[in-house]
């Protein structure tokens, strides 16, 4: 096991398309740090610079205490599981899972205790003389970190591992990544473009735009705390509501209208409410929202209300049992609302 450090990394391919901008992170030994964002971030362009599998225009990265820009992937010391498996499918189980060692020259004995090791704690001993034609989706992929795991490496990097699962497939999946990374303390580096994905494994999350870091933090506090109007958007499922309303006077205006909020000097603000702290309360309640229904999401132990307030999309997480309408006056509690800068998109506050 080791940490791993990137010092100002930057990726810039020919032609000067920038995908990764200087970023620095230190990972810690035994930590769990999944790098999320939308398409085109820089967040697998960022993990194959770790793995070497990208050459870097900037900066350092090490792991351990070796800078690495310079190794080859397989002398990093580190094993990758990607989404598309790479299994070769003229071997069998055992032999994928063998493969790797048996270049490395290991004896026999060795071999044969890693690879039942990690079949017995991905539970696929009974798969171990099939081809991966035989298997399920999820099968294959266990095969897959099986192979990571024989290596004993100091780190693991996964790219998008889950994405080819089925739904149910995936969180069962995730789970089991997450057991096993706790169960054997190896370092991680996990790419997804899912938000929810991101929130259950992470230990501490990258956001990651336009190959910049927009934060970094513990799940719930980037949650809790967005530093910025992208990650307020990106990070919550439904995602955050983001009105454009005007500071006036130390309080908010909504469309003309006073809201329950002190606001920032006079001039534009972005305002951010989450979905579920959102509440139908009586019409004409001072500061509340005035929402125009379009159309309902039932979701058996809530649903999801849509609509606009004030011309501007609003969606509401309510209890099963609340009350259905083609108008909803809103309320939300002033400790969890969110203020942004209209120009710079920062927090504030």
């Amino acid at each position: 096991m080791a940490s791993i450090t990137l010092d100002r990394l930057g990726k810039t391919y020919a032609g000067g398309t920038q995908a990764v901008a200087g970023v620095s992170l230190d990972i810690a030994d035994g930590e769990f740090v999944v790098l999320v964002g939308p398409s085109g971030c820089g967040k697998s362009t960022l993990l194959r610079m770790i793995a070497g599998l990208e050459t870097v225009t900037d900066g350092t990265v090490r792991i351990g205490a070796r800078v690495v820009n310079d190794l080859e992937p397989a002398e990093r010391d580190i094993a990758m599981v990607f989404q598309t498996y790479a299994l070769y499918p003229h071997m069998s189980v055992r032999q994928n899972l063998a493969y790797g060692l048996q270049n490395r020259r290991m004896d026999k004995a060795e071999i044969a205790r890693r690879v039942d090791q990690a079949a017995a704690m991905l539970e696929i001993g009974a798969y171990l003389d099939r081809k991966p034609r035989q298997l399920s989706g999820g099968q294959r992929q266990r095969v897959a970190m099986g192979r990571a795991i024989v290596r004993e490496p100091a780190a693991f990097l996964f790219d998008e591992p889950l994405s080819n699962l089925d739904a149910k497939l995936r969180i069962t999946m995730r789970g089991e990544i997450r057991t096993l990374q706790r169960r054997l303390g190896t370092t991680s580096v996990y790419v997804t473009h899912d938000q929810v994905e991101a929130m259950t494994l992470a230990d501490r999350l990258v956001v990651l735009n336009k190959g910049c870091v927009e934060q970094i933090g513990a799940p719930l506090d980037i949650y809790r705390r967005p530093a910025s109007v992208f990650v307020a958007g990106f990070i919550g499922a439904p995602a955050m509501n983001l009105l454009d309303v005007s500071s006036a006077g130390g309080v908010l205006h909504l469309d003309g209208r006073p809201l329950a909020l002190p606001g920032p000097k006079d001039g534009p603000v972005t305002l951010g409410l989450r979905p579920e702290d959102l509440e139908p309360v009586a019409p004409g309640t001072a500061g509340a929202l005035d929402l125009s229904v379009s159309h309902i999401e039932e979701l058996g132990p809530q649903r999801l209300v849509h609509g606009t307030v004030a011309g501007q999309p609003v969606i509401a997480a309510l209890p099963a049992d609340a009350p259905r309408a083609d108008r909803l006056s809103l309320g939300f509690r002033a400790d969890r609302a969110h203020q942004f800068d209209a120009a710079t998109g920062l927090r504030l506050g």
